[in-house]
């Protein structure tokens, strides 16, 4: 989001994300990246006394179902990667991770599909539950995304109420909740007890605030209102090109942040 202002090397860009009053990072990637990488964004963000997001805990199935489908072996494989994602939480200092239910069965009804879901995600929660971790759902708009089984906030909010467990929440993604349902406000406001994290973007193009229809002052707005103290991940492009683009982006975020001078 901001090569062209810090570099491509990632501590580059956490020490200018930190410079410019930035709270916290999150990395979609972080499973990926080697220990020893892990272990330097780690000590910076010790440093730069940055909040570690969410990172992505498993293996997404985009085309073929494995939570829905009730396969044991494919449910042993995603706990298998949970349990590995406990590891790399405590090396980085993480207490989120995202999940994704996966690619729908389309040879089961939907609520044998949720059963065997909730299921899956209970036995997950035994495994973060001792210490302290969170995995957050995230409903993916059937646009980006066709086939998938978690589309929509009530549905993910059915799934942690029936789990029952502080290690299973919602990751509420702005940019899909607008595709999928609109209504962003009153869906926050009935799903909010599980809600544990927010992601941001634009729609349409998935850029910054500002470059669409979204009004996300009124949104922060809501949410500081509710006292909300989480993070709020920047999942979203750059509208513009070069470093214009990235300092349109931090002109951005002090626009719609500005929501206490709303009367």
């Amino acid at each position: 989001m901001f090569k062209n202002t810090a570099g491509d090397n990632l501590i580059d860009q956490l020490n200018y994300i930190a410079d410019q009053g930035f709270t916290a990072f999150e990395d979609n990637n972080l499973k990926k990246r080697s220990i020893k990488i892990q272990n330097e964004i780690s000590k910076t963000m010790n440093k730069r006394g940055l909040e570690m997001g969410v990172f992505v805990a498993h293996t997404i199935h985009w085309k073929e179902p494995n939570l829905a489908s009730g396969d044991k072996n494919k449910r042993k494989e995603f706990l298998d990667e949970i349990k590995s994602s406990v590891e790399v939480a405590k090396r980085i200092n993480a207490k989120w991770m995202t999940v994704v239910p996966g690619y729908r069965d389309l040879r089961l009804n939907l609520s044998y599909q949720t059963v065997n879901v909730i299921d899956s995600l209970k036995y997950a929660c035994d495994i973060l539950d001792p210490h302290g971790l969170v995995m957050v759902l995230e409903p993916l708009n059937f646009i980006n995304h066709p086939g998938l089984f978690l589309t929509e906030s009530p549905q993910a909010y059915e799934i942690c109420k029936a789990v029952d467990s502080k290690s299973c929440k919602i990751l509420f993604d702005i940019y899909h909740q607008q595709i999928q349902e609109g209504n962003l406000i009153p869906n926050m406001k009935d799903c909010w007890d599980e809600i544990a994290y927010f992601q941001i973007g634009d729609n349409p193009g998935r850029k910054e605030p500002t470059t669409g229809e979204i009004n996300y002052k009124n949104i922060f707005q809501y949410i500081y209102n509710k006292g909300f103290d989480g993070i709020l991940g920047m999942e979203h492009g750059n509208s513009q090109n070069g470093v214009e683009g990235e300092m349109a982006i931090i002109e951005a975020y002090k626009k719609v942040d500005n929501f206490k001078n709303i009367i």
